[in-house]
């Protein structure tokens, strides 16, 4: 075969490495053969690298450079009916829930009856439903314990909550050779701890002879703390990585050297991610030895009597795929992460609480829990509550893993704001209603420092209007939402005094002309509900212009300019006898309030633009005065209009 003999002995070396499952040494060797095949009568031969490396990439949880490589098998004709739905599950896992979508159909349509490109095309059409209607679980990624490498599969020790114990592959772990598996160092299991004041400490590594130069990590302990289970990976010359579980005793904060847990006497099969069950009767774990669906399936043995005690978790529990990283919460209560059902993309993690009839009820846990990414290793919370940590590889191109905590919070729903005047400064004691499509109606004073706080309903419809003396009222609507969360909406409302001008901003002229310009039409639309929430108010509409031109001409164009506002305002269905239009020219410079004087630090509260003023100043600050005295202003006249 000519692709055996390009490239020599390194392709064969990497196709060695991908056998024993070294995917970080191989995708490394069939790049630099990948990148070797440039003539054109090797495209068929590239292609055929290309998705030799794609798999490695996507063993790697390197899903954007699997896409590509696939893509690419794909163009140069690589002849594997598999890369296509390898391509889907790629960029499903990287979240492009579309293109996923397209190659899973195509797929199906040479391989209708395939199960795994079934599950992958429901889990891609539900993904946007599930991202759309998150759950309330609160997702952030713990600072403290996450290094620049690998960490993962949190765990607490004892009832307490106060000791973490995870895997890492940071740079102080324990041996000094990288994975040929990963290209990390290989992992250990460390430990953070809290102190006295409850607040959690530096992570340190184990005490003991836990850590080795070999692979250590995803750990379980027995309920009373004393006996830690982990999973160890066992590397022979030649053949695949096989991981094992093992054991190791506890003696005051120190850990003895691992010792093998034997399960069955297949050395060919995997048996890893240990979960004690809170009783410390069953060790879950997942295997992928004959006898299951398929994959890796969790399983369970007695540790009290385990001879004839093996049993897997049967069709409820394991599908085809991978079933992995159990979490035994309570007797009917099991958390674990699969590939085998439909979800976001790679490893989400599912809850299943056992029903009365011996079945299971499997739900995944929704957004922000899972991502596209994998998602896995769920630990709670001892001390209780929905909260806990877990680990997953989501916004890390590398594939690296990182630990998050997570909590459902109790349900709160919030309205909060200000009460400001227009140069935002607070108003005292202002009145706040606030009335529900419910039939709810609240009233509340905000504080001196114009704040205010009230409780609300879910998903009504609610109407609020802030009013004080010496202002005129604002409105505002809005609508809670429906979703499951906590929320706290932010609402304020800028009030306009009825005793001095207020400038009404972003109000703009075609040059030397009084013509409105489209983008004041905004402005211009909030002065006029200004005016609808205060119907028995009138106003001065006022133009000013800057001290260029002789008093005649800005006179005449100001006054054109307010005769503009006017017939907008009236357009919009304002009574003319509301609105007096008056240009002022150049006659009334601006005083600098205190908002000016924020955003104009340059010029100090209280000081008027006049010309004598602003010629002592340099060009950029003459501009800038220049552009403070052109604008447009409204000045309550009456607030008694009609009411008689």
């Amino acid at each position: 075969m000519v692709l055996s003999a390009c490239g020599g002995a390194k392709l064969s070396v990497a196709d060695e490495q991908m056998g024993r499952g070294e995917f970080y040494d191989a995708s490394r060797t069939y790049r630099k053969v990948y990148n070797k095949l440039t003539k054109r009568e090797e495209r068929l031969q590239r292609g055929e690298v290309a998705l030799k490396m794609a798999e490695c990439y996507r063993r790697l949880g390197q899903d954007a450079r699997a896409s590509a490589a696939y893509q690419n098998a794909i163009r140069y004709g690589a002849a594997d009916s598999m890369a296509t739905l390898r391509l889907a599950q790629s960029l499903h896992a990287e979240g492009k829930y579309g293109p996923a979508i397209t190659n899973y159909r195509q797929f199906l349509s040479l391989a209708p009856d395939n199960q795994e490109a079934k599950t992958g095309l429901t889990g891609a059409e539900q993904a946007q439903k599930l991202k759309e209607a998150p759950t309330r679980y609160v997702v952030r990624q713990h600072k403290l314990i996450n290094s620049r490498r690998s960490d993962y599969a949190p765990m607490f020790l004892g009832a307490d909550g106060d000791q973490l114990f995870y895997t890492t592959t940071n740079e102080k772990v324990k041996g000094d050779n990288r994975s040929e598996i990963t290209g990390t160092k290989k992992p250990d299991i460390w430990v953070m701890k809290k102190n006295e004041q409850g607040q959690w400490q530096k992570p340190e590594a184990v005490e003991g002879e836990l850590n080795t130069e070999v692979e250590e990590g995803i750990c379980s302990f027995s309920p009373d703390g004393q006996t830690m289970y982990l999973t160890r990976a066992r590397r022979e010359p030649n053949a695949s990585t096989v991981v094992e579980i093992f054991t190791s005793q506890r003696s005051d904060a120190s850990w003895s050297a691992p010792q093998k847990f034997e399960i069955t006497a297949d050395t060919l099969s995997s048996y890893g991610h240990p979960a004690v069950s809170p009783d410390g009767d069953w060790l879950y774990f997942s295997s992928d030895m004959p006898g299951g669906q398929g994959g890796y399936d969790i399983w369970r043995i007695n540790l009290k009597e385990r001879a004839g005690s093996l049993e897997n978790l049967g069709e409820f529990i394991n599908t085809p795929g991978n079933e992995q990283f159990p979490y035994v919460r309570t007797d009917s209560l099991l958390y674990f992460s699969t590939d085998g059902r439909p979800g976001m993309g790679g490893l989400d993690i599912f809850s299943a609480r056992l029903t009365p009839s011996g079945g299971w009820n499997v739900t995944n846990m929704g957004v922000p829990m899972n991502s596209a990414a994998d998602d896995f290793g769920i630990t709670f919370d001892p001390t209780g509550g929905e909260r806990g940590f877990f680990s997953s590889s989501r916004g890390d191109a590398r594939g690296y893993d990182h630990i998050y905590t997570f909590e459902l919070p109790d349900l709160q729903i919030w309205i909060s704001g200000w009460v400001l005047d227009r140069d935002e400064e607070p108003v005292p004691d202002a009145v706040i209603r606030i009335v529900g499509n419910d039939g709810s109606n609240q009233k509340a004073i905000g504080k001196s420092d114009g704040s205010f706080r009230f409780p609300l309903q879910r998903g009504v419809k609610y109407t609020m209007l802030a009013g004080a003396k010496g202002f005129l009222n604002a409105r505002q609507e809005f609508t809670s939402d429906t979703a499951e969360e906590d929320a706290e909406y932010g609402v304020d409302f800028i009030l306009a005094s009825i005793n001095k001008p207020v400038v009404v901003e972003n109000i703009f002229y075609d040059f030397d002309k009084a013509t409105l310009r489209p983008e004041s039409k905004e402005a211009l639309d909030e002065m006029v509900r200004i005016l609808r929430e205060n119907p028995n108010v009138t106003i001065e509409m006022a133009s000013h212009t800057d001290r260029w031109g002789t008093e005649e001409y800005n006179m005449k164009l100001s006054g054109r300019r307010a005769d503009s506002v006017i017939d907008y305002l009236i357009a919009a269905g304002i009574e003319p006898e509301r609105l007096q239009p008056q240009g002022y020219g150049k006659s009334r410079p601006k005083v600098i309030t205190k908002k000016l004087a924020r955003e104009f630090p340059q010029f100090e509260e209280g000081t008027l633009l006049n010309p004598e003023f602003i010629e002592t100043l340099s060009p950029e600050d003459q501009d800038a005065a220049d552009q403070i005295n052109r604008r447009t202003e409204f000045q309550v006249l009456s607030i008694d209009y009609k009411m008689l």
